[in-house]
């Protein structure tokens, strides 16, 4: 310590050299913890996402499928009472005979 410089200059000093190595220290511990939670968020989150997407695909196929699935109902519906039909004018033509 300085003999020049009065004991109260110097303890603030080394109070304020503390502090700022204890700053740096704290700025440095955080930044590794932040460095550490994204690499953890980056092993976690593509899992999470994958299990999203295939929850969207699932939705989106059975969807699709039960839109079809109503079409094709639809139309062989249809195409099942136009036969209908055709035989009953045929059965009514046969009777009139």
């Amino acid at each position: 310590m300085d003999d020049e410089k009065p004991i109260t200059e110097q303890a603030m000093e080394t109070i304020t050299s503390a502090v700022e190595t204890t700053k740096d220290a704290a700025v440095t511990a955080v930044k590794q913890v932040k460095k550490a939670a994204k690499k953890v968020a980056k092993k976690v989150a593509p899992k999470k996402a994958a299990k999203k997407k295939a929850k969207k695909a699932a939705k989106k196929t059975t969807k699709k499928a039960a839109k079809k699935s109503s079409k094709k109902a639809a139309k062989k519906s249809a195409k099942k009472s136009a036969k209908k039909a055709g035989k009953s004018k045929k059965k009514a033509k046969k009777a009139k005979r």
